[in-house]
């Protein structure tokens, strides 16, 4: 029962993400060298009830538009953090499924994708909702070795 608990806490939580949102995204493509900044514009609205918030985003990677989805929610029987995330400028084709820990107003993922003749890298998503009118999402690419570089920062800003 202690997990339905918590998993009620941390849906009431995830729901605080839910609306429209406009910021500034930035890319490095390799450690401490920033490649890209653009605007963007994202919706986050519930689903089913409330036990999933649904992320859309648009903005451009080096000149190109870049549209992504994101589902987040929270798995009260495992007590993990989840999400899917498609895109069309990061993943190809691919769909990122990542699991993770989360606190009070943080929630924290990690995934893998796949690099042509080398293994897995690692991608560990943070949402950090720091007030009701403000969100990081930072996302960071984990080597084979382990080495963590920062690769996106999302901050939006709420405009309703």
């Amino acid at each position: 029962m202690a997990s339905t608990q918590k998993g009620s806490s941390v849906h009431t939580e995830l729901a605080r993400l839910a609306g429209e949102w406009q910021g500034s995204v930035r890319t490095w493509f390799e450690a401490g060298q920033l490649a890209d900044e653009q605007p963007v514009r994202g919706t986050m609205k519930l689903a089913l009830d409330g036990r999933f918030v649904v992320h859309e985003y648009e903005t451009t990677l080096s000149g190109h538009p870049c549209l992504g989805l994101a589902l987040y929610g929270y798995d009260a029987n495992s007590d993990r953090y989840q999400s899917a995330w498609i895109d069309s400028c990061h993943n190809d084709m691919a769909i990122m499924f990542s699991e993770g820990d989360g606190g009070e107003g943080k929630y924290s993922v990690l995934g893998y994708y796949r690099v042509p003749d080398q293994p897995n890298w690692g991608w560990r998503t943070e949402i950090d909702l720091v007030d009701d009118e403000n969100v990081v999402i930072t996302s960071f690419n984990i080597s084979p070795q382990g080495d963590e570089a920062k690769a996106v920062e999302l901050q939006y800003r709420r405009v309703a």
